[in-house]
This record gives structure tokens, C-alpha cells and sequence, in this order.
């Protein structure tokens, strides 16, 4: 239990030495280029470091499986110059057995990573998102789906338009239902409202939402109902365009996933297809068996004495069939949000294979 335990805690150091690595140099490569993206004297070096520390988690938690890996690697090297390998086996100990720890490790911090990674990344990248928007002045559009329907907000210098919709098509260019509250120049809350047009369908255009079966109700005046009137069409001016919904619902890694599956069934309530969150959500719950093939694969190249020579060619060799299964992970993503194979399979088929491929490859070289 103790050679376990001591495996265990080397590895996980090696680990969070190789991830405060990346982390500060990807941090300051990131700085370099918010520099670059932004003019001098609208970002300053504490505005590029913030901006650069919440772009950062995102990237690095894409590559924890190849942190791992690389972990493994430097684990291992380091058991076999050592001669700690030689004496673990003189003990008695099988190499399946001795990687026991670290894989368990390794998928300990693939649950740390879902489910503590996963929520702060999401915060984070919300966070950059609207901080680059204030640096670059957008209007602010914002987009959200809730149980009561889809949310928009599109604004300018003129005002801001709340719109709400019952339900929308699949990529939430035409919405039916809707409702659109008009505010003020400034903040929904600073500013009054100014009337409310509500319509049975409206269909986004070039830079303008057309509308059908209208009733506009100005809400300046006394007597609203009065004054309202209709129309059997419509053309209100728009800053929202197609991409700009798109990639609103369009990007999982932006919901935590502790609310992901109320988010889907929102998706699904709103008529909008949930099938890449579906995905998303499938493969965030096998990562941390993916990351534990990592473990598995890197072991299986280099739990050889260093004396038996071609290091580095086995290095090479586990590098490469580590990047493999996380381009074949990364492809099947694709298939599976594209609808080209079942969802489970997406999600699952890539940890499956590397974890059967690895320890069929230990038990060739170390037990065979």
C-alpha cells in the first residue's frame, strides 16, 4: 500500500509542476497577444494579465489529457533512472499492478476536472467574452434560454431591445411568439421603456427583424391600449446577426456542466437542436477514464530500464499514440455533433479504444 501511495503522490506532484508550467507560459503568451489585439492605451499590462488569465483556462483544459501524458512520461523516466522499477518487480510486483496508482490518480483528476475545472471554465470564458466586448464596444447583445422561452438583448447607442420568444427554428433566425420591449438609450434598468411590439413570427434579415401579425403598444403615453396599433408586417432594425445566435447557443464548453442537462431540455422546450451539448456532456463524463488511458498508454512505452536503450524512440512512439487517441477523440466529437454516429459511441468509443490498445500493449512488453 505504501509503494502505491508513494506512486501516487509522485505522480500528481509531476502533474501540477508540468500544469503551473503551462499555465504561466501560456499566460504569457496569451499577454503578448492581447497586447497585439489591442491598442496601448486602451489595455494596460494588469488589463492584458486579467484578460490573458481568464483566456487561458479554457486551452488548458483542453490539453489536460496531454498534461498527463507528459506526466506519465516524466514519471516513469525517472522510476526507470532510478532503478525503482527493477526493485518494484524484484518485489514480486507485476507491471499492471504498478500502475495501479497512477492510473487511479490520473482519474481522480479527471473527476476534479469536470467537476471543478469544467464550471470555472465556463465562468471564465463568459467573463473574457464580455470583457473584450467592452474593450471593443459592441452593443452588447446577449442570448439566453430559459423554461420561459428564448431571451435576446440587442443594443446600440440609440437604446437597447429585450426580446423574448416562445420558441425559435433549429439555428433561432426565425422566432415565433415574440415579444420586443424598447428601452431608452442606457441599461433596461436605467432607462424607461418605450414601447412594446408583440408579433406571431419574425424572421432575422440583413441588419433588420421582419414581423408578422404586429401589435405595437407605445408605452410613453397614458392610455397604451389606446394608442396601440397593428400591422400585418414589419421591419425593426436589428444589430443581432445569423453567426452571432449561432454561436451563442453554440458553444457548450460555455455552460458548466452541472447546469447542462437543464440546459439541454431548455434547448430542446425552445426547438433548438441540444444534439452538440448532448455530446459535450457525454464526453465531459468520460474524460477522466480518457485522461486514465493517458496514464495507461504513456506506462506502456516506458516502463523499461533506461540500460535496454531506444529512450527516446519510445518516448517518441508514446507521444504519438497519445496524440492519436486525442485526434481520434476530437474526430469522433465531430462525427457526433454532426449526427454521423450515435452520441454514446462519440463520447465513449475513444477512451474504450485507448484504454484496451494500452493494456493490451502492457501485457504484451511487461507480462506477456
Amino acid at each position: 500500500m505504501k509503494l502505491q501511495l508513494y506512486f501516487a503522490r509522485k505522480f500528481l506532484w509531476i502533474t501540477a509542476g508540468l500544469f503551473a508550467t503551462f499555465a504561466i507560459f501560456m499566460i504569457l503568451l496569451d499577454m503578448v497577444e492581447q497586447m497585439r489585439r489591442f491598442d496601448a492605451d486602451e489595455l494596460s499590462f494588469s488589463g492584458a494579465l486579467l484578460l490573458a488569465s481568464l483566456s487561458v483556462p479554457e486551452t488548458l483544459y483542453l490539453i489536460l489529457p496531454l498534461v498527463v501524458m507528459l506526466s506519465t512520461l516524466a514519471l516513469f523516466l525517472s522510476l526507470a533512472r532510478t532503478s525503482e522499477l527493477v526493485v518494484t518487480r524484484a518485489a514480486g510486483r507485476s507491471a499492471i499492478r504498478a500502475i495501479i496508482a497512477p492510473v487511479t490518480a490520473a482519474f481522480f483528476v479527471g473527476v476534479l476536472g469536470v467537476a471543478v475545472m469544467n464550471p470555472f471554465v465556463a465562468a471564465s470564458k463568459h467573463a473574457y467574452e464580455q470583457r473584450v466586448d467592452d474593450f471593443l464596444g459592441k452593443g452588447g447583445n446577449t442570448f439566453s434560454v430559459s423554461r420561459e422561452g428564448l431571451w435576446l438583448r440587442q443594443g446600440d447607442a440609440d437604446g437597447q431591445t429585450v426580446i423574448r420568444a416562445g420558441r425559435a427554428n433549429l439555428d433561432g433566425t426565425e422566432l415565433f411568439d415574440v415579444t420586443f420591449l424598447t428601452f431608452r438609450a442606457g441599461s433596461p434598468d436605467q432607462g424607461g421603456v418605450l414601447r412594446r411590439v408583440e408579433a406571431r413570427a419574425a424572421t432575422l434579415g440583413d441588419g433588420l427583424w421582419r414581423l408578422r401579425d404586429v401589435k405595437i403598444w407605445p408605452l410613453d403615453v397614458d392610455n397604451p391600449e389606446a394608442e396601440a396599433n397593428y400591422h400585418e408586417t414589419l421591419e425593426l432594425a436589428s444589430t443581432l446577426t445569423t453567426e452571432q445566435i449561432r454561436d451563442s447557443f453554440g458553444s457548450p464548453a460555455a455552460v458548466p456542466i452541472w447546469e447542462l442537462p437543464a440546459f439541454i431540455e431548455d434547448l430542446d422546450n425552445a426547438g433548438f437542436s441540444a444534439r452538440s451539448h448532448r455530446v459535450w456532456f457525454q464526453m465531459e463524463l468520460a474524460l477522466p477514464f480518457f485522461i486514465a488511458s493517458m496514464v495507461m498508454i504513456g506506462a506502456g512505452f516506458t516502463m523499461r530500464h533506461t540500460r535496454f536503450g531506444k529512450t527516446g524512440l519510445m518516448v517518441l512512439l508514446s507521444l504519438l499514440m497519445g496524440f492519436g487517441a486525442f485526434f481520434i477523440r476530437n474526430f469522433a466529437q465531430i462525427l457526433g455533433q454532426n449526427g454521423d454516429i450515435p452520441v454514446a459511441l462519440a463520447a465513449w468509443a475513444p477512451p474504450a479504444i485507448a484504454v484496451l490498445m494500452s493494456l493490451g500493449l502492457l501485457l504484451h512488453t511487461e507480462d506477456g
